[in-house]
């Protein structure tokens, strides 16, 4: 089977007019406007066919803002946006009746929280894992960013959550600046034994010497993730724009082509959309 197009599984937009982004004054490279315009004159050029938006860490008062957003831009003519990977707090109190509102939203596909911001002890919390444990049958995945070290608290909370479906953001995370690659290696293998977790390749450029990568610095951590996953429990995505950190998009998609070139177009087909399909139901 073929693909016609990629599918971007984690689009930040950023529009500081209608929303609150606390983290933007302390990245100041990222402190400005990235509109769903922007991404879609280079998307296009690059094959990319359709794409679901990433939550970007908003202010929590205004994380039920930002999926009424998304789903006004997936409503626009010719939009790429699908859908949205909503932001949570599975460690409030609260959870239970957000999560019921956002699964009333047709345009909510998934939940992010990022962990590697916070302290350990919040995904650890037996509220936080009672909560992730709700999304378990409801067709929703789960995306956490964590670090390397912090591998085995997410293996804990898969262990505890088999009903649920995981994606590992970023190919775990590794420190590619810095040539490490113990104990991500060993941590991604053994992630990867749980059949309910699937891995994103993204990120990977952001994690690189932004003034000097090439394709052989981020082949490697690319290659082992999709050989710890297998064909069918591997997603593409932008992280646009936090690649353009170190790289334009159409660079990052070049250099995703290129490390997968000498693969089947099946396999090529279920990294880059079927996968996708499958897991956020999109097909």
């Amino acid at each position: 089977m073929s693909y016609s197009t990629i599918l971007d599984t984690h689009l930040h937009l950023i529009d500081r007019r209608a929303l609150n982004y606390p983290w933007l004054a302390g990245a100041p490279a990222l402190n400005q406007d990235f509109l769903l315009e922007r991404y879609q004159a280079e998307a296009l050029r690059c094959g990319i066919g359709a794409a679901l938006h990433m939550e970007v860490d908003v202010a929590e008062s205004d994380i039920e803002a930002e999926t009424h957003q998304v789903a006004a831009l997936a409503k626009r003519p010719g939009s790429l946006v699908i859908g949205a990977i909503s932001a949570c707090r599975p460690e409030n109190a609260d959870f239970p009746g957000f999560l019921e509102r956002q699964l009333a939203d047709p345009t909510v596909r998934g939940f992010r929280r990022v962990l590697h911001v916070v302290p350990d002890e919040v995904s650890l919390s037996p509220s936080f894992r009672a909560n992730i444990a709700r999304l378990g049958g409801t067709g929703r995945p789960f995306d956490f960013c964590v670090r390397p070290d912090q591998i085995d608290k997410a293996i804990a909370l898969v262990d505890l959550c088999p009903n649920v479906q995981f994606v590992l953001d970023h190919c775990g995370a590794p420190k590619i600046k810095e040539r490490e690659e113990h104990p991500w290696r060993e941590r991604m293998r053994e992630i990867a034994r749980r059949p309910n977790v699937v891995v994103k390749i993204s990120g990977v450029v952001a994690y690189a010497d932004g003034a000097s990568w090439t394709l052989d610095d981020i082949r490697p951590y690319v290659e082992h993730a999709i050989d710890c996953f297998g064909w069918d429990r591997v997603v593409w995505g932008s992280d646009w724009p936090v690649c353009t950190l170190t790289a334009s998009l159409s660079i990052w998609v070049a250099a995703s082509q290129a490390i997968v070139k000498d693969c089947s177009l099946d396999e090529r087909g279920r990294l880059f959309r079927r996968n996708a399909e499958r897991i956020w139901r999109l097909a």
